[in-house]
């Protein structure tokens, strides 16, 4: 083990205004990252910035030359050990030194005095090299995952206001194919398309909370969709809820099953969220709920509701009380393909949903692995040469 101080110093960064910087050129970084660019550097070489003052003890990473301004440290130490020395200062808890009472700063007397674990030279390159390989992966699977969901987007326009022909490709936009579309309540849409009252198409209902004073109306077995779930939507389907009712309950009170497929929609806290039921499930008063009809696919509906988030939200801001109102509903109207392409269209945003979602979970491995390698190599728990 050896002191921190004995392999590294922290020296202070310098003045450069916001007004100063030129805008181009090296990065410049403050506490809490890179904060602009400036045609001139302060440090001629990649390196470490450590967060001094109000971001204490984030540590950040220039590949480049780069300018450290005073709200930060800039790390000394040798070349060969930086990027190891990196990795060792983001596995610290830097942040937990903060002694300011005001102002959160960084004493770096404190961080001297850590004891670290100070590998032999070839090991502290192999521990940067494979933290430095999976941190790489991590970065590829994070912007595959940004562009699966700007596709997703896209898809999500697209299938919902122009469709898919019947050769199975998008219809051109209004703009390039104005006789391929006609003027709705809705604005133009695709000739073959209606724009009809969700009501007329799914059946609307809602759910009730039983009396929270009778044990015997909860935890009876019977999945009840509350505003605890809100975490769980959005996410096409929900399969558990943070509650369950009871018949007794259900007995009691204006909840009722709804059936598997069963859309759902927040109307009050998290407006906007929506889900398909994975299997029999009741609500809260806080949802609406539609079971579909034969013209209805139940993933289109999921969907076009997804895509009026944003309409969803605005009408409850405009509220005093953030809650949309039965009669919104009543007078809901929705734009619809014939069911074969509907039905075409929920697949095609089903598999790229299930792309995301694949490559959510290899994103979770990734960094699980990654803190995981952090804790075992950069404290010595697990020699690197047992991964060789």
């Amino acid at each position: 083990m050896s002191d921190l101080g004995s392999i590294l110093r922290l020296e202070y960064g310098a003045a450069l205004s916001a007004e100063n910087r030129t805008g181009w050129g090296y990065p410049v970084f403050g506490s809490n990252g890179e904060v602009g660019r400036h045609s001139n550097f302060l440090i001629g070489e990649p390196g470490i910035v450590v967060g001094r003052k109000g971001s204490v003890g984030q540590v950040s990473w220039s590949n480049e030359p780069f300018w450290p301004i005073d709200t930060a440290y800039w790390v000394d130490c040798r070349a060969q050990d930086r990027r190891w020395l990196y990795w060792l200062l983001s596995y610290l808890p830097l942040k937990r030194l903060d002694t300011s009472t005001g102002v959160p700063g960084l004493n770096r007397n404190d961080v001297y005095e850590l004891e670290v674990y100070r590998p032999d030279p070839a090991s502290r390159d192999k521990i940067a090299e494979i933290l430095d390989t999976l941190d790489a992966a991590i970065r590829g699977t994070e912007a595959v995952v940004a562009k699966l969901k700007a596709m997703k987007q896209g898809l999500l326009h697209d299938l919902l206001t122009r469709g898919i022909d019947a050769n199975g490709d998008l219809r051109p936009p209004y703009s390039e194919a104005p006789h391929l579309y006609k003027q709705t309540p809705l604005g133009w849409l695709p000739k073959e398309w209606d724009a009809r009252l969700l009501d007329e198409v799914a059946i609307r209902g809602s759910g009730h909370t039983p009396s929270k004073s009778i044990a015997s109306y909860w935890n009876g077995g019977i999945k009840w969709v509350s505003l605890a779930d809100s975490h769980r939507l959005d996410q096409v389907f929900i399969r558990e809820t943070d509650k369950e009712i009871s018949e007794a309950g259900l007995a009691n009170s204006s909840a009722v099953r709804h059936p598997e497929n069963t859309v759902i929609l927040s109307r009050d806290a998290g407006i906007g969220k929506s889900a398909i039921l994975a299997s029999e499930m009741a609500v809260s008063q806080h949802f609406m709920a539609w079971r579909c009809g034969s013209k209805l696919n139940h993933v289109f509906l999921y969907y076009l509701l997804q895509r009026e988030k944003p309409r969803f939200e605005a009408i409850a801001m405009g509220s005093t009380i953030k809650t949309i109102g039965l009669s919104f509903f009543k007078k809901y109207m929705v734009a619809l393909p014939q069911k074969d392409e509907q039905d075409r269209s929920a697949e095609i945003l089903l598999e790229i949903e299930s792309d995301i979602v694949r490559h959510e979970q290899e994103l979770q491995k990734l960094r699980a692995t990654k803190s995981g390698l952090m804790d075992d190599l950069l404290t010595g728990r697990t020699p690197v040469t047992a991964l060789l």
